[in-house]
């Protein structure tokens, strides 16, 4: 087969006889695993072979390295910065069949599991224990995957990112060596800290194959708020205060009027077609209670208009599940376009500036782009509804993307609060973070002499 001749007969040969069937080669698998669900485009394996266990994935990576092959992890292929594109062809190790949750540490409040797990399948394994993992990307993500993209969500700004709540991870690195980073414990000062190198890492100096994760008491309860506001910077300011109030707010998420617009339609809401937040708040009762009527006065002295709040768990699910599938809402707005997804990240207080300064870019450009953001951490994202055939569409929302990074590096912020950077921001990455890159660079050389672990991604070597 033309896929089998990238790679050799004998390689070929020794990963039939070790997985059999569990080894593929044909067209329809190899284009499944070679694009994410971002414009970027695809870059196919030229075979993807379905690990079971931690031992597996190290016996592949040593066959890889033998033979100078490059390696690509994949999870559930939700990524949006062409992560999981196999650049230069060669193996993707599919991971979702490890999805064993190994151990659920009740009292230490802690769990491990292997990489393939989701989010949703913790969840709902955890539904009896009174605990719960918050991190919630939107995507059933798997939890690997998670890890190596840092990946973090609409509950980030009170339970932290996958960086706060990864304890430890089971790793194989580029020649097949497996390594644990870290133990169970909360705080450790021993040695560098593995863990956290790995977190983020995007599969280039490893494969996260197993990851330790803190979990969180189930609130006793749980409320949910939605407020319209006459302008973006009303909405932002009222984020921007509730922080600085000190509430302990579990979610804050923006959605601008075109967003608003889409998902009334698409989720069947009838908010106001307006700026609007979504809140949820966690707590005793009576906090719960508490946290709404500040952040209800808060609002009111911005222009909110009608502050709505509810405990019923059927509403709350029904808001939230309409926030997630804002993407797929925004993407209705135009069935004829397709998604250029980005983010950027900006400290709090600059992030009314940047949104501001963003829209007016927006506003003098053809591109449709709708916003939304976890407002809560200063991390937004807009959508650039373009159709991928279109040079001249694709140049100018890279020309607008361009700006609102270089915006928000200038304003201290990041090229990506939450995206990663994959192969679709590598330039950006220089920019923010200029010689620093080339300390990666040692330290992607130094664990991957031979450039085989999803090369093109992060750092170029």
């Amino acid at each position: 087969m033309a896929a089998e001749a990238a790679l050799s007969d004998q390689m070929i040969g020794e990963l039939r006889d070790l997985f059999g069937e569990r080894i593929s080669t044909a067209a329809a698998v190899r284009a499944h695993h070679g694009k994410d669900v971002s414009y970027h485009a695809a870059h196919d394996p030229d075979a993807v072979v379905f690990a079971q266990s931690t031992a597996e994935v190290s016996e592949i990576v040593r066959i890889c390295a033998r033979h100078r092959v490059p390696i690509v992890a994949y999870g559930t292929g939700t990524s949006l910065e062409g992560h999981i594109a196999a650049l230069d062809g060669g193996v993707c190790i599919d991971l979702g069949r490890m999805n064993d949750i190994l151990r659920v540490g009740v009292e230490d409040m802690d769990v491990t599991v292997e990489a393939g797990v989701t989010r949703k399948q913790l969840n709902h394994h955890l539904r009896d224990t009174g605990l719960f993992f918050p991190i919630d990307p939107g995507a059933d993500a798997s939890l690997g995957g998670m890890a190596a993209t840092r990946a973090s969500g609409t509950n980030a700004v009170r339970y932290g990112t996958m960086r706060e709540n990864v304890l430890a991870l089971t790793v194989v690195l580029a020649d097949g060596r497996i390594i644990r980073t870290a133990r169970r414990a909360r705080k450790s000062s021993a040695g560098y800290d593995l863990t956290r190198l790995f977190v983020g890492s995007e599969g280039t100096l490893g494969v996260i194959t197993e990851v330790t994760l803190r979990l969180y008491g189930i609130p006793e309860a749980i409320s949910a708020a939605v407020c319209a506001f006459p302008t973006l910077d009303d909405a932002v300011a009222t984020t921007i205060l509730t922080i600085q109030s000190g509430v302990p707010v579990a979610r804050i998420e923006l959605l601008d009027e075109l967003t608003v617009a889409a998902v009334n339609d698409y989720s069947k809401l009838d908010c106001a077609v307006a700026p609007t937040l979504f809140f949820e708040f966690h707590g005793s009762e009576a906090s719960v209670a508490e946290q709404a009527e500040t952040v209800q006065e808060i609002a009111g002295d911005h222009g909110g208009g009608d502050f709505v709040w509810t405990t019923k768990t059927e509403d709350r699910n029904r808001l939230w599940q309409a926030r997630h599938d804002a993407y797929f809402a925004q993407l209705a707005l135009d069935p004829t376009k397709q998604g250029f997804v980005t983010d950027v990240c900006v400290p709090i207080s600059r992030l009314a500036e940047c949104i501001t300064e963003t829209q007016k870019d927006l506003e003098r450009s053809t591109i449709v782009a709708p916003l939304v953001g976890h407002v809560g951490d200063g991390n937004f994202h807009l959508v650039y509804l373009i159709d991928p055939e279109n040079p001249k569409e694709i140049s100018e929302a890279k020309r607008l993307n361009e700006r609102m990074v270089m915006r928000a590096l200038a304003m201290d912020g990041t090229c990506t609060g939450e995206h990663g950077i994959g192969y679709g921001k590598l330039d950006f990455l220089v920019a923010e973070h200029g010689e620093a890159v080339s300390v990666m660079r040692l330290i992607k050389r130094a664990l991957d002499p031979d450039n085989l672990m999803n090369p093109g991604k992060v750092v170029r070597v």
